[in-house]
């Protein structure tokens, strides 16, 4: 549940990154500017990755888990 959460949380924070870093949202200090698009790619992948991990381990076989 946590890592669905967190995940969901960094995927969104990414975007907005994104979003803002390649100019497509204005309004903000980090607007144009392209290290905050980069940046935004990494969190929203580690975001990525976590939703992957949660999606796994829910869909594991019950008798495999500790």
């Amino acid at each position: 549940m946590v890592r669905s959460i967190g995940g969901i949380v960094l995927l969104v924070l990414g975007a907005v990154w994104i979003a803002q870093g390649t100019g497509a949202m204005s309004g903000s200090a980090m607007s144009g500017h392209g290290q905050y698009a980069l940046l935004g790619v990494v969190v929203a992948l580690i975001g990525l990755f976590l939703l992957v991990q949660a999606w796994r381990v829910r869909n594991r076989d019950p008798r495999q888990r500790p």
